[in-house]
């Protein structure tokens, strides 16, 4: 059999995490995380790792993997990821990928670009202008300038959204211009698994999730990494809120209301950007006979 890795990509809540052990139990494999803040040990319960029982039934790489002082990107994770790929196949033929991160699938799977050098002053320019206008100025800017971007950006995130301009402002192209350009072609076999949920359920399981997090402890989370805030992984859904809560600005009720419904936007995102990729297979999670039918039938 030709070496596979087997990707499981969709919006969050809808049921990765359960689809990608039951996967890698059937092939005895491992699993390679492709979400860009679980590699980080301390931040747990707002990335909604997998459970200790979880990660104990299969073996998993790039989960509490890195300090939240280290800065990943894409392009360094798909070095890492390659690698975990190339020990896992020592001794499998098959394995599993898992996330919601789609540049870093992208990454691992095509290669990424290097990105073109910044002149400091562009840089400079737009933190400046965050600080005075804050992350509404970012958002407008982008969203004007770069539509096609917008709309599939974490754009909750001030990081990522300078990082969109900045290149915007030096090249005068889209971030998304570098991002596909050359493809890397792969020694082993990408087979793309994609999973959502009907509406409404999606829904109901991040607000579920959102509240699980409140009771096990996301607020106590969030004060323990306060010191490193300005982190980019910080700088996401689930701690920006909490940061504004702990500054005094809302009421926990509001945060959490925000936390909900930032969530579900970054879902509708997820599925943007994963739905413009014609080699992902859809399915219905729940439907875990006919996933695995259909993967035995690829390989």
């Amino acid at each position: 059999m030709q070496k596979t890795v087997i990707v499981i990509a969709g919006p969050t809540a809808s049921g990765k995490t359960a689809l990608s052990i039951q996967l890698a139990q059937l092939f005895n494999t491992a699993v390679i995380s492709a979400d860009s803040r679980q590699c980080y040990r301390e931040i747990t319960i707002g990335t909604a790792k997998p459970s200790p029982e979880e990660l104990a039934a299969v073996p998993h790489y790039f989960i509490n993997s890195h300090s939240i002082k280290e800065d990943i990107n894409a392009g360094i994770y798909e070095k890492l990821a390659l690698g975990y790929a190339r020990e896992i196949f020592q001794q499998n033929d098959v394995a599993i990928m898992c996330g919601g991160t789609g540049l870093y699938i992208r990454a691992f799977a095509e290669g990424i670009d290097d990105m073109p050098a910044i002149p400091p002053g562009i840089r400079t320019h737009l933190n400046e202008q965050f600080v005075q206008h804050g992350i509404a100025w970012l958002q407008q800017q982008l969203q004007e300038r770069d539509p096609d971007f917008y709309a599939i950006a974490e754009t909750q995130n001030p990081q990522r959204l300078i990082r969109a301009l900045e290149v915007l402002n030096a090249t005068g192209k889209s971030i998304t211009t570098f991002r596909t350009a050359n493809r890397i072609p792969r020694d082993f076999r990408i087979i793309k698994i994609g999973i959502t949920l009907p509406k409404e359920q999606l829904h109901h399981n991040i607000h579920y999730r959102v509240d699980q997090m409140i009771h096990a402890g996301l607020v106590e989370e969030v004060r323990s990494v306060a010191p490193y805030r300005e982190h980019n992984a910080l700088r996401t859904v689930g701690y920006q809120e909490i940061f504004q809560f702990l500054d005094g600005h809302i009421s926990l009720d509001q945060a959490i209301n925000d936390i909900k419904t930032h969530t579900r936007q970054y879902a509708k995102r997820q599925l943007t950007w994963f739905r413009k990729d014609p080699a992902f297979q859809w399915f219905d999670p729940r439907q875990v006979k006919d996933i695995v039918t259909w993967v035995q039938q690829q390989l």
